[in-house]
């Protein structure tokens, strides 16, 4: 833990991560403890997209701006856990960053691009997420249910090959080779929804 955390501070750690968002509204050197708690959850996300660490950390870096930034927000939707939130931003995030690496552009350092782009409300963008998670939702409910575990271990729960592997009483090559196959089944399944 970082020493110079307050003993205020020190006392949030039996709150929940939305409380403790909430706090370092009014103490920032609260929200650490968010990052202490998810600094390597949501670089392992990062890193699942763009393959390299150093462009991870910036990402994790970023996403943890933008979650501060929109912590307000936040708090309007008082039925989202805030893991899946930190989860979305920083994979959104990996994925703007890996498209703009991609196609050779040069990334802004510009503070404008933690801002909501015109004509889009966080509430429309909200709304666009929700149908996006009934979409995969309604996708993983077609899925054959080893695969669908298998899949939903890694990408959802973010648990490593041996913890997987370990659960499911399969070798780590078994549990490579369905995660392959699953993620085959879901890309097959989600463009048959969008047609």
């Amino acid at each position: 833990m970082s020493s110079y955390l307050g003993n205020e501070t020190e006392d949030l750690r039996g709150l929940k991560d939305e409380e403790i968002l909430r706090a370092s509204l009014k103490e920032p050197a609260a929200f650490e403890l968010l990052v202490e708690k998810y600094q390597e959850p949501l670089m392992r996300a990062a890193w699942r997209i763009v393959h390299g660490k150093e462009e991870a950390e910036d990402i994790v870096q970023e996403a943890f701006v933008k979650i501060y930034k929109n912590a307000e927000k936040f708090q309007k939707y008082e039925g989202i856990e805030f893991k899946s939130w930190a989860y979305k931003i920083t994979v959104n995030t990996a994925i703007t960053h890996y498209r703009k690496l991609k196609r050779g552009e040069v990334l802004s350092e510009d503070p404008s691009v933690f801002e909501e782009p015109e004509g889009e409300s966080f509430d429309q963008k909200f709304s666009v997420e929700a149908d996006a998670k009934a979409t995969v939702a309604k996708t993983f409910s077609e899925m054959p249910e080893h695969l669908k575990t298998v899949l939903s271990q890694y990408y959802l729960e973010d648990k490593s090959y041996k913890s997987i592997a370990k659960d499911e009483n399969i070798s780590i090559p078994t549990l490579k080779m369905r995660l392959f196959r699953a993620k085959r089944i879901f890309k097959k399944l989600m463009d048959d929804d969008l047609v």
